[in-house]
């Protein structure tokens, strides 16, 4: 694989996907361009999001050779820390570029709504405390991934914001944050000794697993009340991702440790771009049916 797309972690970009797709469904009319410009945005977030991690956990010696997951291309000897910046600035004026044409079709809102999120990607895990290990990070992807990036989807679409694209940021954002979930439940053993405490370190083993169960059900029981406040079964289209959800529950249930919870993210990524299409598409019948 190429070093950068590892480095990107592809497995986690439909995590960006979803919410877009989920938002846009929910608007009274769609601009294609500013659809193309908000994905953008929302990808070269995800990436950037991925570049600082590799970068700052590489160079404080978080990612070490007992680090069960997939590699991490500075740790590893890949890319030096130099080179990581510039692609981390890249990535970030990517994301910038797309938001200011945003921001000059939409409203200036826009611009402030884009600085907080390219400071919360910086700040995940650069500066001198990041907050990714202070037992934040799941409410960073939230947010971020989860109500901003699903609402603002809508937002940018109509230029003002619907309680409908709230609500259906809800169980996307679940969706979204169960990945950060288990990914850090996988790493416990190698980030409390490195000094990172995310919330998985907090919380422990058993309750984060609890979290994880959580954050699923929640998701497929938004659904479910989005269909009955909007009186429309068309919702519940998203509730075909239960079997995927279902089979990552039971592996996390199981105990799986280490290397055996990989699958879970690759299960998790699948749901989280199954759920997302299909929550799009049963909003969508809803909105254009009224």
């Amino acid at each position: 694989m190429n070093v950068w797309v590892e480095a990107a972690r592809p497995r986690t970009l439909p995590a960006a996907v979803a919410p877009v797709l989920v938002g846009t469904a929910v608007a009274d009319r769609v601009s294609a361009w500013r659809f193309v410009a908000a994905l953008v945005v929302s990808l070269s977030l995800q990436v950037a999001v991925n570049f600082a991690n590799d970068l700052y956990d590489g160079v404080r010696g978080v990612d070490t050779a007992a680090r069960t997951g997939p590699r991490r291309v500075v740790a590893a000897g890949l890319v030096s820390p130099g080179r990581m910046k510039a692609a981390l600035v890249v990535a970030l004026a990517v994301a910038a570029t797309a938001g200011l044409a945003l921001t000059v079709a939409v409203g200036w809102e826009l611009l402030l709504v884009g600085a907080l999120a390219i400071l919360a990607a910086l700040g995940y895990s650069g500066g001198s405390s990041p907050y990714a290990s202070r037992a934040l990070g799941e409410v960073f992807v939230f947010v971020f991934f989860g109500l901003v990036a699903t609402a603002g989807s809508q937002y940018v679409q109509d230029g003002e914001l619907a309680w409908i694209a709230v609500g259906a940021a809800i169980p996307v954002g679940c969706i979204t944050t169960a990945i950060l979930v288990v990914n850090n439940l996988r790493d416990i053993p190698t980030d409390g000794p490195a000094g990172k405490r995310t919330l998985a370190v907090v919380l422990g083993d058993a309750r984060t697993r609890q979290l994880f169960v959580a954050l699923i059900a929640a998701a497929f029981a938004a659904d479910v009340v989005l269909a009955v406040v909007l009186a429309s079964p068309w919702p519940l289209l998203a509730l075909v991702g239960i079997p995927l959800g279902g089979r990552a529950v039971g592996r996390v249930r199981r105990a799986a440790r280490g290397r055996e919870l990989v699958p879970v993210l690759e299960l998790v990524g699948r749901l989280t771009l199954v759920h997302g299409v299909a929550l799009a598409l049963g909003l969508l019948i809803t909105v254009r049916g009224r």
